[in-house]
């Protein structure tokens, strides 16, 4: 099917959200504390709209459901990965994400959240928080109960261009400043370990000391990525990572590119830069899914996007 799904994004306010993906990408936002774009997705929380050709209007889930075969009959009960663009004006939450294994026990049927960042951009000296000190379970406890925070976390300086991959159990958050793609298994699982006593409508957001302590990888260990790169006379092709769960490109086109899409399905994000796929005009901020069988497709322009498939 020669059919290009562009996607119409869901937006979700946040206490911490702010205008960037106004600024940025040109979106219309429901407010001023707009956190996240849900680029591609077709979660309950938030279920993409196509915006274009024979299923115009339907959702990403219906699309899923019933023509199974766009997406190389796939058998996951749902759409397996979702896009967002997180514009974090101010911290975020230090929080974990549970495995596949224990979201199941807490939620029949959910999945855990392996997740991935691409730093879109930043402030001159942004930080983010990946990883903690303690070396085991008990000396975890007892750092959280005594809330010894900053002996606690692992914070590092990010700049645009970075990228990180996140597993289940990692502590993490993004923090002020950084505007990122983040490429994740389809879940909306988090777990809140601290959230600086910040009120929300007056009163504390919900924290989980509980399920965080529970799935905390102790000691915590950097998640590997291997960034492989494929130079062409008029491209370049990064992969992030190649994952199970995902793996994720940058392309960056400066001419022209031919590529096989010969995956079950292949999401595209426009992040920088304009261009055209197959003579369809294509502006920074689009989001779209070639189908299976789509083939061969040329890019052209000046632009650069992240590519995300299942290699199983």
């Amino acid at each position: 099917m020669k059919e290009i799904l562009f996607m119409e994004p869901v937006f979700k306010s946040m206490i911490w959200g702010g205008v960037r993906l106004r600024t940025e990408f040109d979106y219309e936002l429901p407010s001023d504390h707009t956190g996240e774009c849900w680029a591609i997705s077709a979660h309950p929380n938030g279920d993409c709209i196509i915006k274009n050709g024979p299923y115009k209007g339907k959702s990403l889930s219906w699309l899923w459901e019933n023509n199974r075969h766009l997406f190389g009959n796939r058998s996951e009960q749902s759409f397996p990965l979702l896009i967002k663009i997180i514009d974090a004006k101010q911290d975020l939450s230090i929080q974990v994400h549970p495995d596949d294994v224990y979201a199941n026990l807490s939620k029949p049927g959910a999945l855990g959240k392996t997740e991935c960042w691409y730093i879109l951009d930043c402030d001159q000296d942004a930080e983010i928080i990946i990883g903690h000190s303690a070396k085991d379970k008990d000396e975890l406890r007892s750092m959280i109960e005594k809330e010894r925070w900053l002996e606690l976390i692992r914070s590092r300086p990010i700049k645009k261009g970075d990228f990180f991959q996140i597993r289940p159990g990692t502590v993490h958050a993004i923090k002020a400043g950084t505007l990122l793609l983040e490429t994740q298994q389809n879940s909306d699982i988090t777990y809140r370990l601290y959230d600086y006593d910040r009120l929300d409508k007056g009163k504390p957001r919900q924290l989980h000391i509980k399920e965080s302590i529970d799935v905390i990888n102790c000691p915590h260990e950097d998640a590997p990525i291997g960034v492989n790169t494929i130079k062409h006379d008029s491209s370049e092709i990064k992969e992030l990572i190649k994952d199970k769960y995902y793996t994720v490109q940058k392309i960056k086109v400066y001419g022209e590119l031919n590529i096989n899409q010969n995956k079950d399905f292949m999401n595209i994000s426009v992040i920088e830069g304009e261009g055209e796929i197959d003579s369809t005009k294509l502006s920074k901020g689009d989001h779209f899914i070639l189908p299976y069988e789509y083939g061969m497709f040329r890019l052209k322009g000046e632009m650069s996007l992240i590519v995300s498939f299942i290699d199983n």
